[in-house]
């Protein structure tokens, strides 16, 4: 069997994890301990994110016409693939957070949404929140103003609850302002009248009988 032959099953499985990939970040992985690639296998396939060992000249051929192929130059020495075919950050993400912890993992480059990007370019890419997180602060954003709203339509109703009772006192008050007025006007008219009555009968007494 010719070597291509050989090698065709090989490129195929590679073309098939990276069709469709958001982000693409290219590794060495010598010096890692077992323990250590072992951890790094289980975070990012918790994430999502397929991370495969191939040899370079596999990729290499996997790559061509595609927008990998941009990674060609950073084939060289042992090299892993970390893909995502959701969440475009998340392969930069967690290899630079591991990184710190494990600092014989060495970043090479990557490719997120089509761009190439060196390892200084995916250290910045993994400063960017995933998806998951965007989408949570998005609504978060969302809610606010609906949670403000509601809030005031609430102290509005609560106040108009407490501005009712005052508003059924207000004829009370007024009748009791009213009443001593209304009381008092008959004991002016009658004070007024008793003079004049006086008046009329001293008027008949003086008149001359005829």
């Amino acid at each position: 069997m010719a070597k291509v032959e050989l090698k065709k099953p090989v490129i195929d499985e590679i073309s098939e994890v990276v069709k469709d990939a958001q982000g693409v970040v290219l590794v060495d992985y010598r010096g890692l301990t077992v323990e250590q690639d072992t951890i790094l296998r289980k975070q990012l396939r918790e994430a999502g994110i397929t991370y495969k060992v191939y040899k370079n000249t596999m990729m290499n051929f996997a790559f061509k016409g595609t927008d990998l192929e941009v990674l060609a130059p950073h084939l060289e020495g042992p090299s892993a693939i970390a893909v995502s075919k959701e969440d475009a950050t998340a392969p930069a993400r967690i290899i630079v957070k591991f990184a710190k912890e494990a600092p014989a993992l060495e970043l090479k480059a990557g490719v997120v949404e089509g761009v190439l990007y060196d390892a200084k370019g995916i250290a910045e890419i993994a400063k960017i929140p995933g998806r998951e997180e965007l989408l949570s602060r998005l609504l978060g954003s969302l809610q606010s103003p609906v949670s403000n709203f509601a809030r005031v339509l609430n102290q509005i109703a609560e106040k108009g609850g407490e501005a009712a009772p005052a508003a059924e006192a207000a004829p009370a008050e007024e009748k009791t302002e009213e009443a001593p007025a209304a009381e008092a006007a008959p004991a002016e008219e009658k004070a007024e009248e008793a003079p004049a009555a006086e008046a009329a009968d001293a008027e008949a007494d003086a008149a001359p009988a005829e």
